[in-house]
Parts: C-alpha cells; structure tokens; sequence
C-alpha cells in the first residue's frame, strides 16, 4: 500500500477541503495510506533560517521523505492557492538541491462553495508543482463544489454519482504512482546517509 502525504491548504477544522480529503481517504481504503501533513506551525520561509533550520521544517521534510506520493487539497483564495500553502511548497523545496519534492508522484484536488471548484487555484499549482520536482498527474481532475447536504452524516460524499467519479480518480492516482514513483527508501537508510556525508 502507497503512503501518501495529504496537505490540506485550510487549517480550518470545518473546512471543505479537509471533508474532501477524508472522502477520498474512505474511498482509498486499502489502496492507500493518508498521511495529513501540519502546515499551521511552519514559519514564514526565510532563507537565512537554514542556519539553524526550525524543527518544524525538518519535520516537515523527514515527513514528506518518508511518504510515495503527495496529495494536495486545496481552496481557492483570491483565484490563487492560500499563503500557508505556499510556504508548505516552498519550504521542502530547500535549501537548493536538497528538495524532497523531487520526483515524487503528486495529485491536486479542490473544494470551494462556488461552480468554479477551484480551477484557477489548481492551474496555479499545475505551475508550480513541477517546478518543486514533482511529477504531478494531469486527469481526472477534481473540482468539487461542497454545497450544503454535499457530505453525509459519516463523512461521505452524498451524492452517488459524485462518489463513484472520486472511486475512479482514486484508482487513477494510484496507477499514477505505480507508474511514475520510486520506492521509498526507509528514513533510517536516508538519515544514516546524511549522517555519513
């Protein structure tokens, strides 16, 4: 089973985007393993903190290493990503030559109250995500509209048409990472490497 790392860009505990993410975990049961990444602690990037990297950074990192693939679910501010996603990204990517992003396999998903389900936040992260190193799979594309009754009692999404399109993507993401990942190597082989150099 491929381990994922799930960063969720709302910190909000009701947030849409977290709901959607939880759906998509219940529907990859078996397949694949959640893995929700904190992003609310991170600093705000500054290069001049590699000096004395914060643990919340080298958390961050040791966490994505330790993962096969990336999932983003993100809302949309301002048609763009939220800033506390961004510094998510831009934080792992470095210092220079040394991002865990790199060649990880990666999906986006989005959920917004409005018709438009995050589209123009989502071709933002299409730009930016291969630029990090990641290998980002291009269809079936998720742009949920979470309106009221959207999920059930038990965290479901409600509507069963809608259910079985994310049963599929599920399925596709997963071939996405069979196809394009490495496997992982285990974090205590990685960090005797670093150990050593």
């Amino acid at each position: 089973m491929y381990k994922v790392a799930v960063i969720v860009g709302s910190t909000r505990p009701t947030s849409s985007n977290l709901k959607l993410a939880k759906a998509l975990e219940k529907l990859a049961a078996g397949k694949l393993e959640f893995n929700y990444i904190d992003i609310a602690s991170l600093p705000f990037y500054d290069d001049a903190l590699w000096n004395d990297p914060p643990a919340e950074v080298i958390r961050l990192k040791r966490e994505i290493l330790d993962t096969d693939a990336v999932l983003i679910v993100t809302p949309e501010y301002n048609r763009s990503i939220p800033g506390i996603l961004k510094n998510a990204l831009d934080w792992p990517s470095r210092p220079y030559g040394e991002s865990v992003w790199s060649g990880k396999p990666a999906a986006i998903a989005g959920a917004t109250g409005g018709v438009s389900g995050t589209a123009a936040a989502q071709s933002h992260l299409r730009s930016i995500l291969p630029m990090i190193g990641l290998t980002l799979m291009g269809t079936p594309e998720i742009y949920f509209q979470s309106r009221p009754g959207a999920f059930d009692d038990d965290g479901n999404v409600a509507d069963d048409r809608i259910r079985t399109n994310l049963g599929i993507w599920v399925d596709r993401f997963v071939e996405w990472i069979a196809k394009t990942g490495t496997p992982r190597r285990a974090l205590e082989e990685v960090e005797r490497a670093s150990s050593a150099a």
